[in-house]
């Protein structure tokens, strides 16, 4: 079943809903970074919500998410734009601490309990929001509504999960973001507040299966929606040799130069991807005469 999102509004469009399936994304993030288990869960976290808050921005815009806490996993960088494209990656793939007492994986563990989660919006012509807020859990799902409610002053819940199956593969991934908008009543806050109490876990949601469709109608009600948009998603990362090349002759004359002395050779690998790039002495004789 290939990645995708949904995008509804239910109560009369005084509440909007994202829900998506990142299985495919968050696999071939985890097969590039190397990550074990518990770190995939957290990578896999950050995709899911970084793709969601991408779909709510549009044409060209793009944004990056930061979370920086205290654990060794962290930085922890998301890139996202309004197409479903996401690209991620950690500081420390290969943690895997021991599960909390509930059994599930320690992704706190690895992230940390203190430190920031931050949101860089492109808007293009040179137009940037940035928020930033301290993390309340390092679980993601709860540091994800608290960014939300704080820094884009909207009543939020997000709900994000990673299911490790045997071998340590990615069986499944995915989650929602739920937001109150204008005109919400007191009632339908009461409703939707019910319903998230009631509704099992994200994360046994998606080991049962469950598409974005039907976990949309767990949020809201069966009947009680409109489906606006539905959006194919994918990790891609937008590295390439031309871009590689256009940094190394932002370096200066005197650093391609050293390389040229020193090595001969310049390799560099993508922090995203893990795709190395390889730079020949003519190649770097070639950009200096760019210069």
């Amino acid at each position: 079943m290939k990645d995708y999102l949904v995008k509804a509004l239910a109560y009369n469009g005084t509440v909007r809903v994202y829900a998506i399936r990142t299985t495919e994304m968050v696999r071939e993030a985890a097969r590039r970074q190397g990550t074990w288990r518990t770190v995939t869960a957290a990578l896999g976290r950050a995709l899911t919500a970084g793709t969601m808050m991408g779909a709510m921005l549009k044409g060209d815009e793009k944004l990056t998410v930061k979370i920086e806490g205290n654990g060794e996993a962290s930085p922890i960088i998301v890139d996202a734009n309004a197409k479903g494209k996401a690209r991620g990656y950690v500081n420390q793939a290969k943690l895997d601490p021991e599960r909390k007492e509930s059994g599930k994986l320690n992704v706190s563990g690895v992230v940390g309990e203190v430190g920031t989660l931050s949101v860089v919006k492109d808007l293009g012509m040179r137009d940037y929001f940035t928020g930033s807020v301290p993390l309340v859990s390092g679980e993601l799902g709860e540091d994800f509504t608290y960014y939300f409610a704080s820094s884009e002053q909207t009543p939020s819940s997000v709900g994000l999960g990673v299911v490790i199956g045997k071998d340590d593969d990615v069986f499944g991934a995915g989650g929602f973001i739920l937001q109150m908008m204008p005109g919400a009543t007191d009632t339908t806050i009461d409703e939707i507040e019910e319903r998230l109490k009631e509704i099992p876990p994200i994360s046994q949601l998606i080991h049962e299966g469950l598409t974005p469709e039907q976990i949309i109608e767990k949020l809201v009600g069966e009947a009680n929606h409109k489906i606006l948009e539905s959006m194919d998603v994918a990790f891609e990362c937008n590295c390439s040799k031309e871009r590689i090349g256009n940094a190394i002759i932002g370096l200066g004359e005197d650093d391609i130069r050293a390389m040229i002395e020193e090595d001969g050779v310049a390799e560099t690998t993508c922090h995203f991807c893990n795709e190395q790039y390889h730079f020949s002495k003519k190649e770097l004789q070639e950009m200096l005469l760019e210069k």
